[in-house]
């Protein structure tokens, strides 16, 4: 089967969806891989490493969709791009299907099989195929640089002659995959860390990184039967906010986390609890793309309000492009191995996994939840 990488065309998307060190897991299993020149320039990888690593570097996206029966991608491909696919071909990357409608639309219509890494299934067995965690683990760590960033005072207790200087007071919220990593990368710079999160059961993992957990009466299921976040009532939500709210006036950072698959992201943080916020001090919201845990945000940019430093977050990602490339590579590769095992030219689909996470097949929506979805918006 032939693989094709094709570059990104996104503005601001610096990864690539293979990298050289993947490409010899593919061709063992008898695949070749077609690189578009250039793709992986910004993640540092040089079409001449992927020569050497035995793909086949070609001049540019039409070469790639003229042979390639399978393309993996990074962000959506435009609607414009999407014509360009073979019909009945198929893609394996990032696809928002919700968010997409029109790429959707050309998909179908031109027979494109179309795997989604958003619905990989949270199971054990797909946990090396688990894109959304890899590419959160990068989120975490940096939102905590940008915080340092934009601070302007250390993140660590130190004793000096010239007197005591206390540590930050970094505020988590949202215990997920990249809460944990922010906790983790804020006290390992010295900061005096807390963390919220609704669901009871990240405690432990919370006090295990050296962070204190912010307890709450919970009286609703915050976490679905998949293990994603549920979308709350207002009442809980409201609960939530008192909550967060007592401990602003000693937190110099808030890194906010939270948000729910497929929906918009609950607000954690209201204007008037930014203004409870010292001046000076910073939120860096890692749901901006999703509307923001802060009402005051703006997905994109960095807002002043109270004195307070609001960075609305996005595609953190691509910011550190040389490790997300090789984690995203790498979930991909092991994916891919997964929907089309050696010696198969059609994936399973009574497979959990393939059944999970693919998205259109044949010219119709295959995934139960996002053909429901779109019922419900016509």
């Amino acid at each position: 089967m032939i693989i094709g990488i094709l570059k990104e065309t996104t503005p601001g998307e610096t990864r690539v969806a293979l990298m050289p060190g993947m490409v010899s897991q593919l061709t063992k299993e008898g695949h070749e891989v077609l690189v578009q020149s250039g793709a992986g320039t910004a993640a540092r990888a040089a079409d001449e490493a992927y020569g050497k690593a035995g793909a086949r570097v070609v001049p540019d996206a039409a070469s790639i969709h003229a042979g390639a029966a399978v393309i993996f991608g990074v962000q959506p491909p435009a609607p414009g791009e999407a014509e360009a696919f073979r019909e009945g071909s198929a893609y394996i990357g990032y696809l928002a299907p919700l968010a997409n409608s029109r790429l959707l639309e050309v998909f179908l219509r031109r027979k494109v099989t179309a795997f989604s890494v958003e619905y990989v299934p949270r199971i054990t067995r797909a946990q090396s195929m688990d894109a959304l965690s890899s590419m959160a683990t990068i989120a975490g760590y940096k939102a905590v640089l940008l915080a340092t960033e934009k601070l302007g005072k250390m993140f660590p207790l130190l004793m000096t002659a010239a007197g005591t200087i206390p540590p930050a007071q970094v505020l988590v919220l949202g215990a997920g995959v990249a809460g944990l990593q922010a906790i983790a990368t804020a006290k390992r710079l010295g900061a005096k860390v807390e963390a919220f999160d609704p669901r009871p059961a990240v405690k432990d993992q919370v006090k295990s990184l050296g962070a204190t957990f912010i307890d709450m009466d919970v009286v609703e299921n915050a976490e679905t039967a998949g293990g994603y976040a549920r979308e709350m009532s207002e009442d809980f939500l409201k609960r939530e906010q008192e909550v967060i709210a007592a401990r602003l006036p000693k937190t110099d950072v808030i890194i906010s986390t939270a948000q729910v698959f497929g929906k918009r992201a609950p607000v954690l943080v209201t204007s008037a609890m930014v203004a409870q916020l010292r001046p000076g001090s910073v939120v860096v919201d890692l749901a901006a793309e999703q509307g923001g845990n802060c009402e005051l945000t703006r997905a994109g940019q960095t807002v002043t309000a109270h004195g307070v430093s609001i960075i609305g977050a996005v595609n953190i990602p691509a910011m550190l492009p040389l490790d997300a490339s090789q984690m995203y590579a790498r979930n991909l590769t092991n994916l891919f191995l997964t929907l089309f095992p050696k010696g198969s030219a059609s994936p399973n689909f009574e497979d959990e996994i393939t059944r999970g996470c693919c998205i259109t097949r044949d010219g119709q929506i295959t995934n139960d939840s996002v053909r429901a979805a779109r019922t419900a918006q016509q």
